[in-house]
């Protein structure tokens, strides 16, 4: 395949912030898109991007928590649009709280959301492709706290250290299937709900941890995804492209 005309996505969590620009550069880039939200009302700003227009567009309730939501949603994805060619596993929460007083219930919701969920979308993503012989293609949305240390941020950074050896383990198992599975970790992006969380003072000391000196934008996640996504990248797979103005590297 030469280009990404006609090609399908499904896009988890993407009502805001990073999803919804990863929804959108995939609508540019060509796709037709089943694209999640816990509800699916809030996918309604969305559907009315102007990228959206000429596109099939589908919006679909799923909660990656929730036993037996993830069959539901691919199936409807797949009754709209056919086979869908790439599975973007974004859906997630965080939890900034020091790790002596996290709950078992905590816990449960971050790993079941971020860890737990991404792990039966692709199996469930996988199992549809193998069966059908035919290709696929899973990025996940990780974040540079699960490749270093952080105070305050351990069960996400824990979530999503487990999602990237998730993609190497996964890479492996489906590449004699041809589905290709890669990781993109962005350093802090600052989102609507990010940018709620942190005063003036906060910000200011998170960017200077950040060589460009700036935070990450939702645009440049999308970017690396469409990459990851496409022809160029078809050599790609078990790898995890940070996206974090050189954090990791300092």
């Amino acid at each position: 395949m030469t280009s990404s005309a006609n090609r399908t996505a499904f896009v988890s969590g993407a009502s805001t912030g990073v999803g919804y620009g990863i929804a959108c550069a995939l609508a540019q880039a060509g796709y037709d898109l089943a694209m999640t939200s816990r509800d699916a009302a809030r996918l309604d700003a969305l559907m009315k991007e102007p990228v959206m227009k000429g596109r099939k567009v589908v919006p679909v309730k799923l909660d990656v928590r929730v036993d037996g939501d993830i069959a539901k949603a691919l199936a409807a994805a797949a009754d709209a649009l056919g086979d869908i060619d790439v599975l973007v596993n974004n859906a997630a929460c965080s939890l900034v709280k020091p790790a002596v007083e996290v709950t078992a219930a905590e816990w449960d919701d971050v790993v079941n959301t971020n860890l737990k969920g991404p792990f039966f979308m692709s199996q469930a993503y996988a199992a549809q492709c193998i069966a059908r012989k035919r290709p696929g293609c899973i990025v996940n949305i990780v974040s540079t706290h699960g490749m270093t240390g952080f105070a305050g941020r351990t069960v996400y950074g824990i979530s999503k250290g487990g999602l990237i050896q998730m993609t190497r383990m996964l890479a492996i198992e489906w590449i004699p299937h041809n589905i290709r599975v890669n990781s993109v970790a962005p350093s802090t992006v600052l989102t609507p709900s990010r940018a709620a969380m942190y005063d003036d003072a906060t910000r200011a000391r998170m960017v200077a941890r950040i060589p460009i000196g700036r935070f990450i934008t939702p645009e440049e996640v999308a970017a690396a995804v469409v990459f990851l996504a496409s022809l160029g990248a078809s050599a790609i797979t078990g790898e995890t492209l940070a996206v974090d103005g050189g954090f990791m590297a300092t």
